[in-house]
């Protein structure tokens, strides 16, 4: 199977989709650079970057990017969800949960051994599609440069 052979879906007149050929990276990389706290100040040639080379699905309405998520993936074993988001004007709508159902419903993402994410506020959201807080935490280790790309306020250090 191709896995990047891309999804779309019409919901509540919303696209949702992981052809990157219909998402607009620009938005994403303002809401990113500009709202997010995991990524203010991302320079627009790194976020191409990670876009390029993960696994995304977003929302897209009225030729805007509205929601966006992307996977880091090997395809085989290992997923990564990050860069999570829906605009705060199209909240409340289930687009984040028809998003996340979407892409864990994928038959390659279905056979993937470990899944991770990091979250602030969205447990909630990410339990739905199965995921717990880390079983054992001892195991897990990083490292995190929360003010790389410049001064910024995280409540991820």
């Amino acid at each position: 199977m191709n896995n990047n052979t891309p999804v779309s879906i019409e919901y509540n007149g919303y696209l949702i989709t992981t052809d990157r050929s219909l998402m607009f990276p620009e938005d994403v990389h303002v809401w990113l650079s500009k709202v997010s706290y995991w990524a203010k100040n991302i320079p627009y040639d790194t976020f191409m970057l990670s876009f390029n080379n993960s696994f995304c699905i977003g929302a897209v309405k009225d030729g805007r990017q509205v929601a966006f998520a992307r996977l880091i993936t090997d395809y085989a074993t290992f997923g990564y969800l990050a860069d999570v988001y829906v605009l705060d004007e199209h909240r409340g709508q289930g687009i984040s949960k028809v998003m996340m159902q979407e892409l864990f419903g994928l038959d390659w993402v279905k056979k993937l051994r470990r899944l991770m994410l990091a979250t602030l506020d969205a447990h909630g959201l990410y339990r739905q599609v199965d995921f717990k807080e880390v079983t054992f935490p001892a195991r897990i280790m990083e490292i995190t440069r929360p003010n790389i790309y410049g001064d910024m306020e995280s409540p991820c250090r």
